[in-house]
């Protein structure tokens, strides 16, 4: 053995004995409680699978398995290095399932989908470079529904992709297409929405036509120009490419976008803390816009519409038909028994809407599709709690991709389930057309969660020994809740434990939840810091209804959601009911 295998061979057992040393009390005494003479047999770790950690289906080459992966150890059990170092190792993931288990065959409007929002924006909303590379990467990432605002270029001959009346520099909209065919079933084989925000003239919608037809070919979902009465399952759409915008309307003139002076959240970078801002509570904002407020998708609407003839080969195009009728929100939300359609609504228009007609809104996206959009204030391009589409019904709660912080973190942890394919099949109360689900309403505790945060270990190698503190260990503590209804939401601390890169909290949490099918667990580690803000230690968010119970190994993520290569959290889940 050459001195460098040797070197990394020590470091690496090292490394678990100090964990190892470390280990709480708790894990000792479930290790003596399935093991015999200081070795957990094939059988013992078997009985420990289906009883401590409620995997019934478990069986004796499962356990097998887990001993084989635990390489160095004896192959006939697992001592108790070995033990802990199964529970803290990828084979013992947190969620239950990482393949594709929900029902598949519902009409699309049956799912929370992974949605973007200006999906070609590399940064703000008023002066980033327009690019195809967030679009691949939000693809690579799982998000189905892909958002283009497509606009005559500069000489009025071809069609970019760029945030009108702003700063941004464009892209060629073919270039965006076929970047979303080759990287749209990179991550998930299930259909690819391109919503259209149409800002052309009648000729320059028929080169748009001629593109996707042409970018596509039999990929491309063309029901033809009339509404479909239900929409297809994402199983019968496998592959396949949707286009969703409003029936062609004639291209406006640019013109200066209204100033809205009585809205400006403009994020001030003294009142960011190193993690992001903490994700806005549910319906307590001040709401001075109205529903029939300007539309992001409506800025053509007071155009003279007699001017133009309309494209009809772009229009056969369109497979779910956007649009706002006229009326106010009750036409709005009208359901039609003979089609069915797509409705955007701001963050703000769904919080005002919510307020006085919450059940509407769920009875609609029961068969029709809801998009939420960030209010045009957010320049910066942050985001906002989604739970307030997603628990009234929204389908898609378009988020911009590159707005990392808690938001967005909920959003991964979300469509973390069913496989990470973007389409999360929504829960029973939702989809009941007998007892409309009223968001309002404070329901019973369902089920009581017990989260215990024992340990944590990595960061002494994904990150730089003097990053935290430059002189002494860090100084890590914990954050752990629950992102959900308003009933549910809270959030909770270890206590700070000093110059330590092994922290070993040893705490126990408990959690009631009135809707669990729509709660996400959000785990958050951070280093105290006397003097400055405190720094950023690694962050994670898991869909509840998927979480396992047991011990558990949780890996964490830096705030962009990627994970770390070692920093991962050692965490036991209860499920008890009330």
């Amino acid at each position: 053995m050459s001195k460098q295998t040797y070197r990394v061979c020590f470091c690496f057992r090292r490394r678990f004995r100090v964990a190892v040393s470390e280990a709480p009390e708790e894990i000792k005494r479930v290790f003596e409680q399935y093991s015999e003479n200081g070795m957990m047999s094939i059988d013992g770790l078997h009985r420990f699978l289906v009883e401590f950690q409620k995997e019934d289906k478990a069986t004796r080459e499962d356990a097998q398995k887990i001993v084989d992966s635990v390489k160095h150890f004896h192959r006939k059990g697992l001592n108790l290095e070995g033990f802990f170092k199964y529970l803290f190792g990828d084979i013992n993931p947190p969620l239950a399932s990482l393949v594709v288990h929900h029902d598949m065959n519902a009409p699309l409007s049956h799912y929370f989908i992974h949605t973007g929002h200006n999906s070609y924006l590399t940064g703000n909303q008023l002066s980033s470079d327009c690019s195809d590379v967030p679009i691949i990467n939000a693809l690579k990432r799982g998000v189905r529904v892909i958002e283009l605002d497509i606009w005559p270029n500069s000489t009025k001959d071809n069609v970019d992709v760029l945030h009108g009346r702003t700063l941004t520099t464009p892209v060629e909209l073919i270039k965006c297409l076929r970047s979303i065919k080759e990287y749209a079933f990179f991550a998930s084989e299930y259909p690819v929405v391109i919503t259209l925000e149409d800002h052309l003239t009648p000729d320059l919608q028929a080169k748009v036509a001629e593109m996707v037809t042409q970018t596509f070919g039999d990929i491309l979902f063309s029901p033809g120009s009339e509404c479909l009465k239900e929409f297809p399952s994402p199983e019968s759409l496998k592959g396949r490419i949707i286009i969703s915008t409003k029936p062609p309307k004639e291209y406006l003139e640019a013109k200066e976008v209204k100033e809205n002076e009585n809205d400006s959240e403009r994020v001030k970078a003294s009142d960011e803390e190193a993690w992001g801002k903490e994700v806005p509570d549910l319906l307590k904002d001040d709401y001075k816009n109205d529903l029939d407020e300007e539309d992001e998708e409506d800025l053509d609407d007071d155009v003279d519409k007699s001017q133009h003839a309309l494209a009809p080969e772009y229009k056969r195009l369109i497979a779910i038909h956007a649009g706002k009728p006229k009326g106010g929100l009750e036409e709005c939300l009208r359901v039609d028994p003979d089609k069915v359609r797509r409705l955007s609504m701001s963050e703000q228009q769904l919080e005002k809407a919510a307020i006085t007609h919450g059940k509407e809104i769920v009875w609609f996206t029961q068969r029709n599709i809801l998009r939420v959009y960030p209010k045009g204030t957010r320049v910066d391009s942050s985001n906002y709690n989604p739970l307030i589409g997603w628990m009234h019904g929204a389908q898609m709660v378009a988020f911009n991709m590159q707005g990392y912080g808690r938001s967005l973190w909920l959003m991964h942890g979300m469509f973390k389930a069913n496989g990470g394919c973007g389409y999360v099949k929504k829960p029973d109360f939702l989809l009941n057309p007998n007892k409309v689900f009223d968001p309002s309403v404070k329901l019973p505790v369902k089920k009581i969660l017990k989260v215990t945060m024992y340990m944590g270990e990595g960061w002494y190698y994904d990150f730089h020994h003097t990053h935290f503190d430059a002189y002494s260990p860090p100084d890590f503590y914990a954050r752990v809740g629950i992102a959900g209804v308003r009933f549910d939401s809270v959030m909770k601390k270890t206590k700070t434990l000093e110059d330590n890169w092994v922290p070993c909290w040893n705490e126990e949490f408990e959690f009631h939840l009135t809707v669990p099918e729509l709660a996400l667990l959000r785990v958050e580690v951070h280093e105290y810091d006397m003097s400055e803000k405190d720094d950023f230690g690694g962050q994670t968010c898991l869909p509840i209804s998927e979480l396992r119970s047991g011990i558990r190994a949780v890996p964490l993520n830096s705030r962009k959601g990627e994970k770390y290569s070692s920093v991962k959290l050692l965490m036991r889940f209860e499920f008890v009911d009330p």
